[in-house]
């Protein structure tokens, strides 16, 4: 593969991973979402503190930023045989550029949608049980943190299991292992019995 690429694959993922959804959505609702909540600009703080249509649409849209990171070299115009590393590039950049955001500071979130977005182009059975393992994880306790995690333990486990191209399953493992990285604070507030369970909070007045 040619570096142009590869370049261009970590370059236009990480820009779009560094689109700062959560923060602009936030602002749009006169809030800094850097100072209210846990001051977190991911999807879960926005709806902790602006309800689940703000909530909802940042997740959404950072999963679409890992999406189109993934997808894009699979068009048309894209005359380069590999295009399954080039998307692995992509979703692995996009997700960085979420949670080191240039457009703030080097801040960001912690990559829960965005490398959802991108794994589920490339390994779509492997990303639905591992939603499905979130969803369960939630339902039943209310920690969104806990699903995320082991929906980040759930998804690299299944691409293992289906056999899937090794490229494949070592970034699906690498993506799962910074999601659990970026969620330590949050491990260490369930092993104590201090995290936060999520209660559903009213939309916001406008």
């Amino acid at each position: 593969m040619p570096n142009a690429w590869i370049l261009s694959s970590a370059f236009i993922g990480y820009l779009l991973g560094s689109l700062p959804f959560g923060y602009l959505v936030a602002r749009a609702h006169g809030v800094d979402i850097f100072k209210v909540g846990s001051g977190n600009p991911g999807a879960t703080n926005v709806k902790r503190v602006l309800g689940a249509k703000a909530g909802n649409t940042v997740f959404a849209l950072d999963a679409v930023k890992g999406a189109v990171a993934a997808s894009w070299p699979m068009l048309p115009f894209v005359r380069e045989p590999d295009t399954l590393l080039m998307g692995l590039i992509g979703v692995i950049a996009a997700v960085l550029g979420h949670s080191f955001s240039m457009f703030t500071k080097f801040k960001g979130g912690k990559g829960v949608a965005t490398a959802a977005g991108g794994l589920v182009v490339l390994i779509p059975i492997a990303s639905l049980i591992g939603a499905a393992v979130w969803a369960l994880t939630f339902f039943i306790t209310r920690y969104v943190s806990l699903g995320s995690v082991l929906a980040a333990v759930a998804v690299p486990a299944a691409s293992w299991i289906q056999g899937k191209p090794m490229a494949l399953s070592l970034v699906a493992t690498a993506l799962g292992l910074f999601v659990i990285v970026r969620h330590r604070e949050n491990i260490k507030r369930l092993l104590n019995g201090t995290e936060s369970r999520f209660v559903k909070k009213p939309p916001a007045q406008s």
